[in-house]
């Protein structure tokens, strides 16, 4: 009989964790640079939102894929 390591389960619940204010940070940024699209740092703050919100996806994806190894592996 297989058991959950405890381990790997808990480092997946961190990765989610850390997702949880990106995924509401990075949109929020976007938005803030679309709105300020005459602005000098409209670039550079779309390319920062950006990067933030592909940072809360690679995190979701990485915790999903490490909690279930924990469970399912």
């Amino acid at each position: 009989m297989k058991h959950t390591n405890r381990d790997v389960l808990g480092k997946g619940i961190k990765y989610l964790l850390i997702a949880m204010p990106l995924i509401v940070v990075g949109p929020s940024v976007i938005f803030s640079a679309f709105n300020n699209q005459d602005k000098p740092l409209y670039i550079p703050i779309l390319i920062g939102g950006i990067v933030v919100a592909a940072a809360a996806i690679f995190f979701i994806f990485k915790g999903i894929i490490t909690v279930m190894n924990a469970l399912f592996d």
